[in-house]
């Protein structure tokens, strides 16, 4: 059990030896930094206009910067483990606004569906940047983050397991035709040493799989279980599964991860939220594309912040606006740009598709094993 409590940090491999151990050593790039980039640019137009056309999305400006006070910055998990970066700014003021980096728009959104005036069943999607400076930087996690962070106005009877699996059926149609296009442009990508993405993607309950695999902490289990299926849904993370621990620790104030639902096979779930995670066969690991689901209810953000211990987030601008009933219902989640380009390009690492800081022991590392890394 130790193990799983430890499994529960932050992400990343967390020690260069093993990195160096994880990456492939035959790897050959199917392109060029050239043709990368190109092939990087057309990959990101084509799935942003299909996410706006397909899930009825307006492109939105998204900011880089929020004030503390807002409440509105992503804390990503409970455990305050991953902390923005805190800054001051307004040079002349009496008072020097307060400021922070974002770590994703996950709240924000949620706010701007009422400033843009999104009825039901419209939504927006952002180009988001982002920085979070508390991860461990290896082969697939940056402290620079790119996302297309999205979100949508629906009704309290659109709340269910049904509609987010549609919505994630619609999200996996759109990577699959992408991946069909980018392979059109480049036929070099199509190969037989690294097979293309299922087209199914299968749904399964967090609770569920720790059935299959009761011993094992959860970046096991996700690896056992998507090795054998190739791309997975799972639903409900954030709920204390019945080992005494969350799938992971899902921040309390944007997706509900408490309401009762009821898997296939009739057992009890709780959780309207999930991951799409995929095998990655360059990499020869798990690979998460997309975090998303549909967002707390003022009962469920209550209930949930108890849980947590964190009821003094409820004096916060955004917390509060949700329990005046001033923001819409939502659904909403966030497709990593630049994850999702790594693997449709079959590549080794994110530094092949997006440039930023990578300690020189990982450069060297990347190096050895053939990855040119963007400086």
């Amino acid at each position: 059990m130790g193990d799983k409590k430890a499994d529960l940090a932050g992400p990343g491999v967390s020690t260069y030896p093993e990195v160096d151990r994880i990456l492939p050593n035959d790897y050959e790039t199917p392109l060029n930094p050239h043709d990368t980039q190109v092939a990087v640019a057309a990959l990101k137009r084509f799935i942003e206009d299909r996410m706006n056309k397909d899930l009825n999305l307006i492109r939105i400006e998204c900011p880089l910067i929020v004030t503390v006070e807002s409440g509105v910055n992503d804390y990503l998990d409970r455990d305050g483990s991953r902390t923005p970066i805190d800054f001051s700014c307004g040079l002349g003021l009496p008072q020097r606004i307060q400021a922070q980096v974002v770590q994703a728009a996950t709240k924000w959104k949620r706010m701007a569906l009422k400033q843009f005036g999104c009825k039901v069943g419209e939504g927006i999607n952002t180009d988001m940047r982002a920085v979070r400076k508390d991860y461990f930087l290896d082969h697939d996690h940056s402290s620079y983050v790119d996302q297309w962070d999205w979100e949508k106005v629906i009704t309290a009877d659109m709340r269910t397991l049904d509609y987010l699996t549609k919505t994630v059926e619609t999200e996996w149609k759109i990577l699959k035709e992408a991946e069909e296009y980018i392979q059109k442009l480049f036929p070099q990508l199509k190969s037989k040493k690294y097979p293309n993405l299922p087209d199914k993607l299968t749904f399964m309950h967090a609770e569920e799989i720790l059935d299959r695999y009761p011993d094992l902490p959860r970046k096991q289990r996700e690896t056992n279980i998507v090795k054998e299926l190739g791309a997975i849904f799972i639903y409900g993370i954030g709920w204390t599964l019945t080992d005494g621990y969350p799938h992971e620790m899902r921040a309390a104030d944007y997706d509900d991860w408490v309401t009762p639902t009821v898997s296939k096979d009739g057992k009890p779930m709780h959780g309207l939220n999930g991951d799409i995670l995929v095998w990655n066969p360059v990499t020869q690991r798990r690979h998460e594309l997309t975090s998303m689901g549909i967002r707390v209810t003022k009962e469920t953000l209550v209930q949930q912040l108890e849980i947590t211990k964190q009821e003094h987030f409820l004096q916060l601008p955004y917390h509060k606006a949700i329990m005046n009933d001033e923001l819409p219902l939502s659904i909403g989640g966030g497709i990593g740009q630049s994850r999702t380009v790594m693997l449709l390009l079959k590549k080794a690492h994110l530094g092949e598709v997006s440039v930023t800081v990578w300690p020189k022991e990982l450069k060297e590392i990347c190096k050895k094993h053939n990855i040119h890394v963007l400086e």
